[in-house]
């Protein structure tokens, strides 16, 4: 395992209690202090004692292989008879005065209580950008561990942001999936000697799929469920075709920059031949003013004739938003959408053409995240990027769209009349 590029993720690298602190976290960063003379590390946990367990492991063996300066061999911060230094720290830990060429984060969240908490997430994300990583140095690395408790943990934010393309994933699932990277057959156990597949199967049992998907699959919800299937998405093109008869950008905002929603603009166009291209997904959590410059920033560099769509909440506050947003884009074929229905109603239209094959997705950094939050749609912890697309679709095809949900809504009258 070098370090060959500025980013590596081991976030997904395996179900718990299968070796990746004693690897990763321990024993790596004394070898490639091995292998560079003056090397910097931190490594991060998610408190300071158990930071402070692996620094004890890690500079037992450097006591070992390279020696330690005396006069520099606290557990919290050592240095080796070769100029290395090692710096432990626990989430939310200061980390002034020393940069880094290697940072580890070994599980920042502890537990499933800690995962659902958003304002947990929300202080290891602060902690992580304000922090950590303003300590790395040019052309460093960072390496996390962690198991996959929720969508929106550190992992998923990072997959999810504009540098999310940097990061290298390695996930090697308990339960083998189709084009395992280890070359399994699907369902093959990750280690048979340790767990075999019928204590895998009856783990998976008395914990239920959710639990079982996050800790021992690395998935934090299963992966298939709900509305979408995740084998509906198969076809990825470089670009989309020349000619198209339509092309969207709808805009869902989220009502306020704190309230751990995300602003997703989903860019969408339409072909003769009725094929649907998602073409880019952004997204992000944004004050108003920054939400408002990447708003017109996609304007700017959107194809000519993409029409702009922005959803409207309800009440005075929603309209003065959205009139305000038209102002600004004023040049532009922009409009206003008041929807109406349920998430489920107005994402349907779109899932059927998915199903059908209709939907293309042009290949980007946001692909990953953009099907995850379908494929757990509608029980994730966001549906923002299925809103955005539910609404391009509605009105690429807004006339296929509305009578599918007319359809549904028949349907779902009826249903209800004959339980009378």
């Amino acid at each position: 395992m070098t370090p060959n590029r500025r980013h590596i993720m081991l976030g997904t690298a395996g179900h718990v209690d299968h070796g990746k602190t004693a690897l990763v976290t321990v024993r790596f960063p004394v070898w490639w202090m091995e292998r560079r003379p003056g090397l910097r590390v931190i490594a991060a946990a998610y408190s300071q004692t158990l930071a402070n367990k692996f620094s004890r492991m890690s500079r037992k063996l450097a006591q070992m292989r390279l020696g330690l300066n005396e006069t520099r061999r606290a557990v919290e911060e050592w240095e080796t008879q070769t100029g290395c230094w090692y710096r432990a720290v626990g989430v939310g830990g200061g980390i002034t005065g020393m940069g880094a060429d290697l940072i580890i984060i070994d599980d920042p969240i502890k537990s499933r209580e800690e995962a659902q908490s958003l304002t947990y997430r929300e202080k290891v994300w602060d902690w992580y950008t304000d922090d950590l990583y303003t300590r790395l140095e040019p052309g460093g690395a960072i390496i996390l561990v962690m198991t996959r408790w929720h969508e929106d943990d550190l992992a998923g934010r990072i997959l999810s942001s504009e540098e999310g393309e940097d990061w290298r994933v390695v996930r090697m699932p308990a339960l083998a999936e189709t084009g395992d990277v280890l070359g399994r057959q699907a369902g093959e156990p990750l280690n048979p000697d340790r767990y075999s597949i019928e204590e895998l199967l009856k783990i998976k049992a008395v914990l239920g799929s959710w639990a079982f998907e996050a800790l021992y699959q690395q998935r934090p919800m299963p992966a298939e469920g709900g509305m979408f299937k995740r084998e509906w998405f198969s076809k990825f093109v470089e670009a989309v075709p020349a000619q198209v008869k339509a092309r969207v950008r709808y805009w869902d905002k989220a009502a306020t920059a704190g309230d751990g929603d995300y602003t997703v603009g989903v860019r969408m166009s339409r072909t003769a031949e009725g094929l649907f291209y998602v073409e880019d997904v952004t997204r992000g959590r944004w004050s108003s003013g920054e939400r408002d410059r990447v708003i017109k920033q996609c304007a700017d560099i959107d194809p000519q004739g993409t029409q702009i769509w922005i959803e409207q909440e309800p009440g005075s506050s929603g309209v003065d938003s959205v009139q305000a947003l038209i102002r600004m884009l004023s040049g532009y074929s922009v409009y206003a959408d008041r929807v109406t229905g349920s998430k489920q109603v107005r994402a349907e239209p779109f899932a059927a053409q998915a199903e059908a094959g209709n939907v293309v997705l042009v290949k980007g950094y946001w692909n990953a995240l953009f099907l995850d939050e379908l494929m757990t749609f509608p029980n994730g912890a966001h549906d923002d990027q299925v809103d955005a697309a539910s609404g391009a679709f509605a009105k690429i095809s807004p006339q296929g769209a509305s009578i599918w949900t007319e359809f549904y809504k028949q349907e779902m009258s009826r249903d209800e009349r004959d339980k009378d």
